[in-house]
């Protein structure tokens, strides 16, 4: 009696990231090798189809070099042997705001269908975990599949992700087992052993990706596949599409919220405090380039194709293994220069429109308006002054009939507005040990910063913190023997004592610390610059609630997500022991909030947090010099190369911003404003 095969669909692929242990370039003449040989397999139909990793980026990245090829192409997709987009790039999910993860799809999904694709997946095989409000926005550019693998956790091959029908990648999309030298006896074996954990959470169809980084298809892979099936006793594989598979499947267990559950897939948590500078110029880009595209917008949209190929290099930045800074150092600083691109693109749309418009107009984007204080750039000096810095004035620097002279080179001030004020009088109070107006207080008692929220007081509230770390770029790792440093308040003095803004420096043992209220805020305002000497250490800013933290709600796609914590988790006691394993932790990502216990933090570019019992700390630097440590205490296993990066040390000169204040976690968005306004003024 011949026993009954399971069937398994098998895809054929590449996980294609642009940069990550080789720069763009370097990966790129891999891609022409590669590509070319799935065209030619394709062409004389050796292989059925093959999937493009879900983004157009590489696509477009290989026709800049082979623009010959475009034709074949097209017939390839249009005879649906060849798959692509919905994406442009693929990106990290918790880094990435959802203007940006729109525009994502927005601009992945015109150009697939201009070359003629209209199958799409929202492929995320390999990004870092993945947000619950990603399934949402997938809807409404019409997807109905996704594809995942990371922190997925113990759910079935197939479920329904926040309304999405979503597989599973049980072992993951990196199977190169057919590119090996194994033998075909050692190829089934390895196969069956790893398609019996597939079948163990599916039902009779199994999915197998063949492929995975920058990897090519093997020429005699149909022949491969034949011997392997004759050896099988208990499944068959067959070469198709992964469409096929989402067409042979029934979805029924359903999930409502993030996968980040690291129990069975590693999902590298420190890269969400690794190089810091690309969290902040990442966070900064994103506000101000989705500024300059509404206020463009409404003055004719005549940038609008300026705007998509701003946002095309921010995506490629956005990618997982460039944002989440675990590639080298050369490939860290084309991303740098990218960000200095789009920031020039973004204030260049601001200016010019803003030269146009009658002096003093303002324009604001939310449904309310509110009092506010706003930074105005300009040469009038007849304000409140916060900064000043020589230039040329912007309506002769972005005037065509003009051309600036050096004589037209002066004094530009940043100044303060009120916008919506009712009344002239300050409530600003500042002395040598406290800034104080009627809504907060902070002062400097006993050595120690107290905060006050009217009546009440939180004693030793702030605290500059610093850890051994014995990790990389991928998770940090923390010496069970370091008990951590705590930075020593040294002295305090006035920096400005305005009507509109008030400003003390206070100095610490670590670094000087510049604090400043504006009238009539709720919001404490922290600016940090320092020069670090420090290596493999991890820095943060620690708020000592007066209650355990058991739930934070932080940004997540510009929407509120709730966490449940266990306060009293220690990773130090929790270090894995067995290989595999990933180190389970009490940090995790935001974009540009969070709130606990009645605190909210707004921050700028810092986009991790942790909780502790009664804390919640910020991280304000992690360093560390390689991008896998094969030793690192926290992951038993590799997760990339062991590549020195001496750059994601950040030696030298770094800086930080956050603000803190207490209100209800649903009035966040009134807070954001303060920090990333919504009003131009003109």
């Amino acid at each position: 009696m011949v026993k009954n095969k399971k069937q398994v669909i098998a895809y054929l692929h590449t996980h294609w990231d642009r940069e990550w242990y080789r720069e763009f370039e370097v990966f790129r003449l891999r891609l022409l090798k590669m590509f070319d040989n799935v065209l030619n397999l394709l062409e004389t139909g050796k292989i059925p189809s093959f999937y493009f990793d879900g983004q157009v980026a590489a696509l477009l990245d290989y026709l800049e070099l082979r623009p010959e090829k475009e034709f074949l192409i097209r017939e390839l997709i249009k005879g649906k042997k060849l798959f692509i987009g919905p994406f442009y790039c693929l990106v990290d999910e918790f880094l990435t705001d959802a203007i940006c993860f729109s525009k994502n799809l927005e601009i992945g999904i015109k150009i697939a269908k201009s070359f003629g694709c209209e199958d799409f997946i929202g492929y995320l095989a390999d990004t870092f975990g993945h947000s619950q409000n990603v399934p949402p926005i997938l809807k409404e550019y019409g997807i109905d599949k996704a594809v995942v693998w990371r922190g997925v956790g113990d759910l079935p091959s197939e479920f329904i992700f926040n309304g999405i029908n979503t597989v599973n990648l049980i072992r993951g999309y990196f199977m190169d087992i057919f590119s090996s030298d194994i033998s075909i006896e050692g190829k089934t074996k390895f196969l069956k052993s790893n398609l019996d954990k597939i079948a163990e959470k599916s039902g009779n169809i199994l999915l197998l990706p063949i492929g995975a980084d920058h990897l090519g298809i093997p020429d005699d892979i149909i022949e491969q596949i034949e011997n392997v099936n004759e050896q099988l006793e208990d499944y068959e594989i067959k070469l198709g599409s992964i469409f096929e598979y989402f067409n042979n499947v029934k979805f029924k267990v359903k999930f409502n919220g993030e996968l980040r559950d690291n129990s069975q897939t590693f999902i590298l948590p420190g890269t969400y405090s690794t190089r810091t500078r690309l969290k902040q110029l990442n966070t900064e880009c994103s506000y101000k380039l989705d500024l300059a595209n509404r206020l463009q917008h409404n003055f004719g949209g005549k940038y609008t194709s300026v705007i998509e190929y701003a946002y095309k290099l921010l995506l490629q930045n956005q990618a997982h293994d460039s944002i989440c800074g675990c590639s080298t150092d050369d490939v860290h600083y084309e991303n740098i220069t990218r960000y200095k691109k789009i920031l020039q693109i973004s204030d260049t749309i601001i200016k010019e429109i803003s030269t146009t418009q009658e002096k003093n107009a303002t324009i604001t984007f939310q449904y309310y308006d509110k009092y506010k204080i706003l930074e105005v750039e300009g040469e009038n000096a007849n304000a409140q002054i916060i900064s000043k810095k020589h230039g040329f004035p912007n309506n002769i620097l972005y005037n065509l009939s003009k051309i600036p002279i050096t004589e037209d080179y002066t004094d530009i001030y940043t100044t303060l507005k009120e916008y919506n004020g009712k009344d002239n009088a300050s409530d600003l109070l500042v002395t040598e040990t406290s800034i104080q107006n009627s809504k907060i207080r902070l002062k400097i008692e006993d050595g120690q910063l107290n905060l006050y929220d009217g009546k009440k007081c939180y004693e030793n509230f702030i605290e500059f913190v610093r850890y051994k770390d014995l990790g990389d770029t991928y998770n940090f790792a923390p010496d069970v023997n370091d008990c951590g440093e705590i930075a020593k308040i040294q002295k305090a003095t006035v920096v400005s004592d305005g009507p509109l803004r008030a400003e003390i420096r206070i100095q610490t043992s670590f670094f000087g610390v510049n604090v400043f209220l504006n009238k009539q805020s709720k919001l404490l305002n922290f600016k940090i610059k320092w020069n670090n000497l420090l290596t493999n250490r991890l820095w943060q800013v620690r708020f000592n609630l007066t209650k355990p933290v058991k739930e934070t709600y932080s940004e997540d796609m510009n929407l509120l997500i709730k966490r449940k914590f266990d306060p009293e988790y220690d990773i130090r006691k929790n270090l894995p022991q067995m290989k595999g394993l990933e180190a389970k932790t009490n940090t995790a990502p935001m974009q540009r909030f969070v709130w606990a216990n009645g605190l909210g933090v707004v921050t700028k570019g810092l986009t991790e947090y942790e909780v502790f019992r009664n804390s919640l700390s910020i991280t304000l630097l992690r360093s560390t010099g390689i991008i896998s440590n094969p030793i690192n205490p926290a992951r038993t296993t590799p997760a990339g190369p062991p590549i020195e990066v001496p750059d994601a040390q950040q030696l030298g000169v770094n800086t930080a911003e956050f603000a803190i204040g207490f209100f209800a976690a649903k009035d966040w968005v009134n807070y954001l404003e303060e920090i990333y306004p919504q009003t131009i003024s003109f």
